[in-house]
């Protein structure tokens, strides 16, 4: 679904420096499992610990998830602490020729771990976590989404999910998100998102419908998969998975990451996809 560059493929295919340091001077690790992305970093310091002479990573995740941490691993051979510690996400995405946006928080997720890594050679503890959880989903604060508006010049309720996932979970942040983002830009005027009105069974039915054949079917045939709709009952919206999607191993993850997701977003936020038994 995702274009990549070469050089993001390759990192993906042929990842570097996967494992754990033995002993490591640095660790760090960010992300869950149960948000669907996680990373730990560790590195050593040569003898004069002047200079990272290794990093390893283990992660959870995508390919971009997977080629950022290689990346990311490679970058820091031979920088002094001084040197890694100014890296950015942007800096990560750059190395591998650019990241489609929907994958930039990957990126944020490499950056983070850096600094916690960092953080935990200097003998500092690890950052409790400030401000107010804003996604609650994804456990997202405030201050996360400030840094990465003003950071990435983020102007978008979807820019920012794509950096740090904030809102990309049952959509009732968004209207907080957003309140963020315009007082982050200096009050540039960008239109809330419209609450959705209550629909009748047949309006429901409609929408889901023009939904799936507008914007999930023809994502899901770019990977050779497709969906039907079986029926909808109240909020229960039963499908059923053909082509490639039906025997994917990860099909309760499109099911739930996507498909609910998408129909949450575009129609109505209480809906409940399930597959047909």
């Amino acid at each position: 679904m995702w274009e990549y560059t070469e050089k993001t493929k390759d990192h993906f295919l042929n990842p570097r420096n996967v494992g754990v340091i033995n002993d490591p001077d640095g660790i760090g690790e960010v992300g869950s499992l149960a948000c669907g992305d996680a990373l730990k970093l560790t590195f050593k310091l040569d003898e004069q610990r002047k200079q990272i002479a290794d990093a390893k990573f283990q992660t959870f995740g995508c390919a971009s998830a997977i080629a950022s941490s290689s990346a990311l691993t490679e970058m820091l051979k031979g920088l002094t602490l001084e040197e890694a510690a100014k890296i950015t996400n942007e800096d990560i995405a750059d190395y591998l020729g650019g990241l489609p946006k929907e994958k930039m928080h990957c990126s944020v997720m490499g950056r983070d771990a850096l600094e916690k890594a960092i953080t935990y050679y200097r003998g500092g503890s690890e950052k409790k976590i400030e401000g107010e959880i804003v996604c609650e989903c994804f456990g997202v604060t405030d201050l996360e989404i400030k840094r990465a508006v003003t950071e990435n010049g983020l102007k978008t309720v979807e820019e920012v999910t794509d950096y740090v996932k904030a809102g990309g979970g049952c959509g009732k942040c968004h209207e907080n998100i957003q309140a963020i983002i315009d007082q982050q830009i200096g009050g540039i005027q960008i239109l809330p998102r419209m609450k959705k009105k209550e629909l009748t069974n047949i309006q429901k039915i409609k929408l889901i419908e023009e939904t799936l054949t507008r914007e999930i079917q023809p994502a899901l045939a770019k990977d050779g998969g497709d969906i039907e709709l079986i029926d909808v009952d109240g909020d229960k919206v039963t499908v059923k998975l053909r082509g490639t999607c039906a025997t994917c191993s990860k099909s309760q993850i499109t099911l739930k990451n996507y498909v609910e997701t998408k129909l949450r977003e575009l129609v109505s936020d209480s809906l409940e996809v399930q597959e047909v038994n």
